[in-house]
């Protein structure tokens, strides 16, 4: 299996030239199997570009896929009313959510494409666009397993976990939005930390939410977002082989986060560990196997 970033900021999107090399879209990202089924993650603002490179690769024939929600706020969906894909005619999506997300999601997602805000319905799509919930947490797709897990959120979120059918226990996890610090957000069905790091250990690459530096975690405490050294510790516990530091502050520019990178290798080079820290950056691809 193989990754693509293609929005890897958080709250909202920043276009600009600080913003350049680690990307300004909000959450989104590609999952392909080995036998080249299509897996999104989220539908921020990265979705966009991701849709017009699926128009120019699919040569005129139908792109088909599932797209997993971890949550329906703002960051996380916005960008489906401008994925060209949806909009055409013999393509096919499946929208994934959790049970307890599954009842709003269709119902979110209509309403940021109602008439006062948005030109075209979402009911107009030319696409086929079915709303699934995930049973059990869990699903077979093609080429690949998924399970999900209740993180901490405001609202509700679901981390997710994808192993190759072929190779479990050597694959993606992808936590965009979860505050380890058990003191934070409100968010009685979250997963204890215990449960988290059975959640992900082993993993190749672990993507996980590190919006804030120490001294901003302690005036956002409760938003559910971590900092730095809660995922650098989170991820050093689990013992996956990469993390990959997500959901970017928007306040955060290019030269910031390098800075926060190399404080980051710092952290684990102190810690005497064993973890390959790298910060998202649009465009970048991932090998899993």
């Amino acid at each position: 299996m193989r990754v693509r970033f293609w929005g890897t900021r958080g709250s909202c999107p920043t276009p600009g030239a600080d913003t350049v090399r680690y990307g300004g879209n909000t959450t989104c990202l590609e999952l392909r199997t080995a036998s080249g089924a299509l897996v999104i993650l989220d539908a921020g603002t990265g979705i966009r570009e991701l849709g017009r490179s699926l128009v120019a690769g699919a040569n005129g024939e139908a792109i088909r896929g599932d797209i997993f929600f971890s949550h329906a706020h703002w960051d996380h969906i916005q960008g489906l009313p401008f994925f060209t894909p949806a909009f055409q005619s013999g393509n096919d999506f499946t929208l994934w959510g959790a049970p307890s997300l599954f009842g709003s999601l269709g119902v979110v997602l209509r309403q940021q494409m109602s008439p006062v805000v948005f030109p075209v319905a979402f009911d107009d799509l030319g696409a086929r666009m079915e709303f699934r919930e995930l049973q059990s947490n869990r699903h077979e797709g093609a080429g690949y397993s998924m399970r999900a897990i209740p993180v901490r959120h405001p609202g509700g979120a679901l981390g997710f976990r994808f192993d190759a059918q072929d190779a479990p226990g050597q694959g993606l996890v992808f936590i965009p939005d979860n505050e380890l610090d058990a003191a934070g957000a409100d968010a009685p069905e979250a997963s204890t930390r215990d449960e988290l790091l059975a959640f992900v250990r082993g993993a190749r690459v672990l993507v996980h939410d590190a919006m804030y530096t120490g001294t901003e975690y302690m005036h956002h405490r409760g938003w559910g977002h971590s900092s730095y050294r809660d995922a650098i510790e989170f991820a050093l516990d689990a013992g996956v082989e990469t993390l990959v530091l997500f959901h970017h502050d928007p306040e955060r520019t290019d030269d910031a986060m390098d800075e926060q990178l190399a404080l980051c290798r710092q952290m684990v080079e102190e810690r005497k560990g064993v973890l390959d820290v790298q910060g998202a950056m649009e465009g970048v691809t991932l090998e899993l196997d």
